[in-house]
């Protein structure tokens, strides 16, 4: 490929050198912040063979080229308009700046839980091994693997206990992760997470017993009574401490004679943050994290099936403006508290609207005679079906609409589904066919079933509709 001229046509496309303010790449796509994206000619951008498909969310206007092309077709664009080389982060705070209030609230939960969500995915896919052995019915009539295999007993027991930890500790990778997000030390970030999880303190999932036993622990200080109490498995209360502890850590290195810093700074950080901690934030976040907790399953509970349907319609609209990040927090949130929650219900909804973008790509697949859509929509509908849709609905389905039309509706008619049965996941995975694991075992036939009603549907309304299309131009 002649990659240079690829690079001019590209930019030319994209409104020229002049209006391009920050340049960088992922693994298959061009991430640029435009200074007017109503200058770029989308028409020319779409008939380039090399050109997967395009589109804009957080300030960034991104474009699909492909693995290995990518990297080629950067290098030559960065020569053509002068752009040093950059990162995607340094691209994202570009991009945060054309944002407004609630996108760049978003996408800071997005850059504080995207880095954490592999521990969490990894525990909780363990987690879900441990589900398929201890279930009963599953594999042998009236008993779990483990009653019917004794010796996998402590095999169970191992996977559990590796399951566990990442939700056990969870305060301190939000607190390294949010205290960096924030502009602090990240160090100092997960030793305020080690204090919230202290083997000295109540367990926090004890503490609801206790508080009805009358028996909570306390540091009396000076008459004043400090309750004793962990915060495993919380979300808000790490973010609000974290948040404080680094702007009070910034404050102090502002003010405090740089040869003092080192020793005053962590000190008063760590101190002042941690008294605040236990006595107000703590207390008051988590019942505002309870509160939130109960609000979801309380309009899961509420709405269901009718919930399910208006969810499954619009979780592929909420993904187009980025808003999906903030469900990271609540599905967490969701996990950590099982024995009340049962799980999380966005991650098989969120599943169903994966597979169903993906059959109505693959319904394009089908029909179409165009050969470059052809090639973007054989690979953008497989990947889709494992759980990454952006090729497939930015690619194709949008492009078109009609196949965005029946993904939907597949989605729709499968998230209903799902809730009505009381599909939920005990962890987080990929989205889509691989995410049975993540199931409860005793719904993961429901969950097939789901996916099956999603690829169906979807595929069947997107062929109706493109069927339709065709008679209207002939």
């Amino acid at each position: 490929m002649d990659y240079k001229n690829i690079a001019k046509d590209v930019l030319k496309a994209i409104g020229g050198k002049e209006n391009v303010s920050a340049a960088a790449h992922c693994a298959t796509r061009l991430r640029l912040v435009l200074n007017d994206e109503d200058k770029v000619d989308q028409k020319a951008l779409d008939e380039m063979d090399i050109v997967k498909g395009t589109f804009s969310t957080g300030g960034q206007y991104q474009i699909i080229l492909g693995a290995g092309t990518v990297n080629e077709v950067y290098k030559d664009l960065a020569k053509l308009t002068g752009q040093t080389e950059m990162s995607t982060s340094d691209v994202k705070s570009a991009g945060a700046k054309k944002m407004n209030p609630l996108q760049r609230f978003v996408k800071m939960l997005s850059d504080i839980f995207v880095p954490i969500i592999p521990a969490i995915v990894a525990g909780g896919l363990l987690m879900g091994i441990n589900n398929l052995l201890t279930a009963k019915d599953l594999f042998i009539a009236g008993k779990s693997l483990i009653e019917g295999y004794p010796e996998m007993a402590d095999l169970a027991a191992l996977i559990n206990t590796f399951a566990n930890a990442a939700f056990v500790f969870l305060p301190i990778l939000i607190g390294f992760s949010a205290t960096k997000r924030f502009g602090g030390n990240p160090y100092l970030g997960a030793t305020l997470g080690m204090l919230m999880v202290h083997p000295d303190l109540l367990n926090g999932w004890g503490y609801g017993e206790a508080l009805t036993k009358g028996e909570i622990p306390v540091w009396s200080i000076f008459g004043f009574e400090i309750e004793k109490i962990g915060y495993q498995g919380t979300v808000l209360p790490v973010l609000v401490a974290s948040f404080i502890l680094a702007k009070l850590e910034t404050l102090l290195r502002k003010v405090i004679p740089s040869a003092l810093d080192n020793l005053l700074t962590p000190l008063i950080s760590i101190f002042v943050t941690g008294v605040l901690t236990f006595t107000f934030v703590g207390p008051i976040t988590r019942t505002a994290g309870n509160l939130v907790t109960d609000g979801l399953v309380w309009m899961y509970d509420t709405t269901g099936f009718v919930g399910g349907v208006l969810f499954g319609l619009f979780y592929a609209p909420i993904v187009i403006t980025g808003m999906h990040h903030s469900f990271i927090a609540a599905e967490t949130q969701l996990l950590t508290d099982m024995a009340k929650t049962g799980g999380s219900f966005i991650f098989p909804i969120a599943a169903m609207s994966n597979v169903a973008q993906g059959a109505a790509t693959l319904a394009v697949l089908l029909v179409t005679r165009d050969a470059k859509v052809k090639g973007t929509a054989s690979a953008a509908g497989i990947s889709a079906l494992l759980g990454i849709t952006e090729p497939a609905m930015f690619g194709v389905n949008l492009k078109l609409r009609y196949p965005f039309i029946g993904a939907i509706a597949g989605s729709a008619v499968a998230g209903g589904f799902i809730t009505f049965f009381k599909v939920k996941a005990t962890a987080l995975g990929a989205a889509g066919l691989p995410g049975v694991i993540s199931i409860q075992p005793t719904l993961i036939l429901f969950y097939i079933i789901g996916m099956v009603i999603a690829f169906a549907v979807a595929f069947a309304v997107t062929l109706i509709l493109a069927k339709r299309d065709q008679m209207k131009q002939n």
